[in-house]
């Protein structure tokens, strides 16, 4: 099965990877005009990220289930805890959690995409789409 969101994903995580080898330590603590650092937005996507992994792992051991999510209320209670990474924890989690995901979606079975697909749970395999949004609020607080 061909599935478009392996290109994206890809594109996303080089672009990721590209990012954050510029980033001064300076960079870190700058912060968005919605208030969230440059360190916490790594952690943010980080997590995310991990949400996917540990949603697919299930989903391939017990089969499809509901998975609600209310994105507002989930980032309001990050926030603090993204902000209380340290910089480069929250860097390495970041790079790490991309390509764990990206690696497990390329493996995932056609049934299992369809599957997500059909179903009303609310799911993104393309993460370039959450990636990109944020390494553009990035790169405009680094001058990028």
């Amino acid at each position: 099965m061909s599935f478009p969101s392996i290109e994206s994903n890809l594109r996303s995580r080089q672009r990721l990877e590209a990012v954050v080898s510029r980033l001064q330590q300076d960079d870190f603590a700058k912060t968005t005009d919605y208030g969230w650092t440059v360190s916490a937005l790594l952690g943010h996507l980080a997590w995310w990220d991990q949400r996917v992994l540990v949603l697919l792992r299930h989903w391939l051991a017990e089969g499809l289930d509901e998975s609600p999510v209310d994105s507002r209320a989930i980032n309001e209670a990050l926030k603090p805890l993204c902000h209380a990474l340290e910089p480069q924890a929250a860097l390495a989690l970041c790079l790490a959690s991309a390509r764990e995901t990206d690696a497990l979606i390329e493996q995932l079975p056609g049934e299992l995409i369809e599957a997500v697909e059909r179903s009303p749970t609310h799911f993104r395999f393309d993460r370039s789409l959450h990636r990109d949004d944020h390494l553009n609020d990035i790169e405009l607080l680094i001058g990028d």
